[in-house]
């Protein structure tokens, strides 16, 4: 078979493990693909923990295969039962990662579709046979269009719709009434020097209380280091507001993200997830480069200190690094003052504070 196809295929199947703000970003690829060629069977592998967050999608017709990583060797073999006689007209290799290039060899395709060679990292180019065009500098939501556009499809339909349970959003109901505009500070991303103070979080919130009347709600997983910044948070604040980490669900969380009025935010998942049920996102950005993993309808709203790090910690202006360089050091997030983030929260407010545009929830 040849690229684009002339019709569409029968099977799709589609590879992305992780994380979760990656599979944000691989939803409106389904999604595109689905309203394209309504006909067309869509398997999607996904992790075990992303699974958690769009299981709905089952409902809808797209089988959902989760691997888990945590089996280690033992992942690989589960994978190829489960897969075992199956072909598919076209494999999508989403993710550029070695475990996720040897889950891939469970799938049977004649068309396996992954990055250009420039971007086929970690040796992702040996384990398929067909590559997107070759782009550069790109967000990660727009590298993920280059696989529909590979196969013929044009429209991007930027359309999350995460399937959240009624009761998820009866608690959000709860913890957000109607008509009292909320602050949700998620504050901790899964890379600890991708976070901020407590203080500073703590300044954002009470001026965000104070002169904006907005609730503040903390929200975040269950592990220790969120438990004590969550705590931290608290401590320091003048204004009240209420501390839900590690009491929520992964749907929960979602469904309060969707009646927030905004999200505070390092680079992380919840960053992604609030642009996926159509929450503006104040984004705070020094380890890693908004252009490439910002929040995607949000990036006026972050405040950008990438270059700043880059020539502080590396020597060399942004411009001159890799695409995707990291720049993951101590004390690189105590460029971004409580003053920066106030100033993109106010410059939101004073434009009404709008649901974004592009972005569905149901």
């Amino acid at each position: 078979m040849s690229l684009p196809f002339a019709a569409p295929p029968a099977s799709l199947c589609l590879l992305r493990l992780s994380a979760l703000g990656d599979v944000c970003h691989t939803l409106p690829i389904v999604r595109t693909i689905q309203q394209a060629w309504p006909q067309t069977a869509i398997t999607w592998i996904i992790g075990r923990t992303e699974h958690r967050l769009v299981r709905g999608l089952e409902a809808e017709g797209v089988e959902l295969v989760p691997f888990d990583k945590a089996r280690g060797a033992a992942a690989y073999p589960a994978l190829r039962r489960r897969l075992r006689g199956r072909r598919f007209d076209v494999l999508l290799h989403m993710q550029l990662s070695l475990r996720a290039s040897l889950a891939s060899l469970a799938v049977s395709s004649p068309v396996r579709l992954g990055f250009d060679r420039a971007r086929a990292a970690n040796l992702q180019w040996l384990f398929t046979n067909r590559a997107i065009a070759a782009r550069a500098r790109e967000h990660v939501q727009d590298s993920f269009f280059g696989f529909t556009e590979a196969l013929g499809v044009r429209e991007r339909v930027l359309r999350w719709d995460i399937p959240v349970p009624e009761e998820a959003r009866d608690y959000a109901r709860r913890v957000i009434p109607d008509g009292q505009p909320t602050l949700v500070i998620s504050p901790c991303s899964s890379h600890p020097l991708r976070n901020w103070r407590a203080e500073h979080y703590a300044r954002v919130a009470d001026h965000a209380h104070a002169r904006l009347g907005l609730r503040v709600l903390v929200c975040g997983g269950r592990s220790a280091i969120e438990a004590r910044m969550g705590a931290a948070i608290e401590r320091h604040m003048r204004a009240p507001c209420t501390n839900l980490i590690g009491k929520d669900t992964l749907h929960e969380f979602v469904a309060t993200l969707a009646r927030a009025a905004v999200l505070l935010s390092p680079d992380s998942g919840p960053a992604h997830m609030a642009t996926a049920v159509g929450t503006p996102v104040v984004g705070l950005y020094a380890a890693t480069n908004p252009a490439r993993s910002g929040p995607y309808l949000s990036r006026q709203w972050c405040v950008d200190r990438y270059d700043t790090a880059a020539r502080k910690f590396l020597g060399r202006p942004a411009t001159e690094l890799p695409w995707n360089t990291k720049i993951e050091r101590e004390g690189v997030m105590d460029l971004i003052a409580p003053e920066d983030a106030i100033a993109k929260l106010e410059a939101l407010w004073a434009q009404g504070a709008a649901r974004l545009p592009e972005a569905r929830g149901r």
